[in-house]
């Protein structure tokens, strides 16, 4: 299955390094090659998640941070990356 990253998934990635950053030198780039490792799975993995908000929802393996996508013409399309941590409420609307 191929995978395809949108936009605005790009940018919550970019958001959660600058965040693992500024906690320590170099945690961002291991975030960011967690959180790849993680989508690139979606190649095998792709649909078997459960759904959650519309979205099958792909949880981290390493950051509390979980992959929102959809299965659209046998691609997997991440629309969001989002940090499990937040107010549901925002997720929700998020993915709205």
């Amino acid at each position: 299955m191929r995978v395809q990253v949108l936009e605005e998934a790009t940018a919550d990635l970019a958001d959660g390094f600058r965040f693992y950053e500024r906690q320590a030198d170099g945690l961002g780039d291991y975030f960011l090659d967690s959180l790849w490792s993680d989508i690139h799975s979606l190649r095998l993995y792709g649909g078997v998640h459960a759904i959650h908000n519309g979205y099958h929802r792909l949880l981290s393996k390493r950051f509390p941070y979980a992959v929102y996508y959809r299965i659209e013409d046998g691609v997997a399309r991440v629309r969001a990356v989002l940090d499990c941590r937040r107010d549901p409420n925002r997720i929700s609307e998020r993915l709205e």
